[in-house]
Formats: structure tokens, sequence, C-alpha cells
């Protein structure tokens, strides 16, 4: 990934790990790989676990940033999902969600636009 891009994704991820903060989540992961397969976020709140895909686009976007979630890429972090349980020492016994979040950044303001649940893998 190119140095502006890497830089403009890392300024999201850092937005939506900090609003997800706000919302009473505690962060378990951040950019966690496994192979090729990576996870932004891995946070955990009241009601589970969340995997959370964080998409960042600089204004003026001509689609949404969340748009580019596709199957494929559902599919992927389900993947890494299932790995990343694996490796939980005490299980989990909770509640699995598939989050999305985007992330446009326009000057200095950002614009967040949380997805909770946004897919269910069964259905990827």
């Amino acid at each position: 990934m190119e140095n502006g891009r890497s830089e403009t994704g890392k300024k999201g991820e850092d937005a939506a790990a900090q609003y997800l903060e706000g919302q009473g989540h505690r962060i378990l992961a951040r950019n966690w790989r496994t192979g090729h397969l990576e996870i932004d976020i891995v946070s955990e709140d009241i009601l589970g676990i969340h995997f959370v895909e964080v998409k960042t686009r600089t204004a003026p976007v001509p689609a949404l940033p969340e748009e580019n979630v596709t199957p494929a890429k559902q599919k992927k972090i389900t993947a890494a999902a299932g790995r990343f349980l694996k490796t939980m020492k005490t299980g989990w016994a909770k509640e699995i969600y598939f989050d999305v979040i985007g992330v446009v950044i326009d000057g200095e303001q950002y614009t967040i636009t949380y997805y909770p649940q946004a897919y269910i893998p069964i259905y990827v």
C-alpha cells in the first residue's frame, strides 16, 4: 500500500477505535493477522465480541467506504475471526458480531458511520 493510503487508513482505524471505546467497547486487538488474513479491530462490549472492518476514504468520495466490504472480503474476515477465536485461552462463550465502520476524512473532520452486525457469516 502506498504511504498516503496507509496513513489515511491508520487515521481511520484510530478514529474507529476511539469511537468504539466511546461506545463502551474494550479493544482486544488491532490489525490482527494470521497468514494472509487480517482483522482491523477486535473489540468486546457487554453484548459480545465484535470483528470490525474499517474502510476509510478521503472526501469527496464517489461511493461510501463501507460499500467496499464485499462478500469476498466478508469471507476472509469470517475465516480470520475463526482463527482468532481459536487463540483465545478462555474460550468464547459470548455472541459474535461482524461490524463495519466507514470513515470519511474531510480535512480535519471525520465522519464515522457504524454498522453493528453488518453481516451474518452464515449468509456469506
